[in-house]
């Protein structure tokens, strides 16, 4: 549990610092210029390692939290995300906007790949 708090402040601030950056208050780029292709590949493994972690966790736990579990696994990485692409160079961000919500995307379908096959392996 007390991992989950960690994690859910950690996404907190990513998701806080990426919009204020996004909205403009604060310039990040440049700091970080990752190819679309390594930034595909870590929304990527960020999705089915969350997914994953996600499943660990939530063994045993009774239906109403791991819900709120969900939230965290599946909300909070995709801010870490936004703060990765805010990094990117001016230039980038304005070559590829769309970018960003692509990547969320990316995160959301690996989340829920393992997610959807947990109850694959088990009999009825």
């Amino acid at each position: 549990m007390k991992f989950e708090i960690a994690l859910l402040g950690l996404f907190l601030v990513c998701w806080g610092v990426g919009v204020v950056a996004l909205l403009g208050g604060l310039s990040l780029a440049g700091s970080l210029d990752l190819s679309l292709y390594a930034f595909y590949s870590l929304a990527a493994a960020t999705g089915w390692l969350s997914g994953n972690v996600y499943l660990l966790r939530s063994r045993g736990f009774p239906s109403d939290f791991r819900r709120r579990l969900l939230l965290v696994y599946l909300v909070g990485p995709p801010g870490l995300l936004l703060l990765v692409r805010m990094m990117a160079s001016r230039e980038a961000q304005l070559a590829a906007p769309i970018v960003p919500s692509y990547a969320m995307l990316v995160c959301v379908i690996f989340f829920l790949v393992p997610v959807t096959l947990k109850g694959a392996g088990q009999k009825r």
